[in-house]
């Protein structure tokens, strides 16, 4: 990162990835994301989050063993 590459926010890096706010914050505090906290708030180095990404399509299977993380969101959800 350069020092005019600005960290992302938890919400820029949920608008990236495309999935809820809730599931940034989850995966950050399992040490799933590549994040770090400012003054207690989450902030991630854009090129970390994209490492990631790679790292998570040469590890994903074709088909999906398990049903994603947003969808076990919608399904508390409804249980509640």
């Amino acid at each position: 990162m350069t020092d005019s590459t600005p960290a992302m926010t938890v919400r820029e890096v949920a608008l990236y990835l495309n999935v809820n706010e809730k599931t940034v914050y989850r995966l950050a505090q399992r040490n799933e994301l590549p994040g770090f906290k400012v003054a207690g708030a989450w902030r991630f180095r854009p090129e970390d989050i994209r490492r990631w990404v790679e790292g998570q399509k040469s590890r994903a299977p074709a088909t999906p063993s398990k049903p994603r993380m947003e969808d076990e969101d919608k399904q508390k959800r409804k249980q509640r």
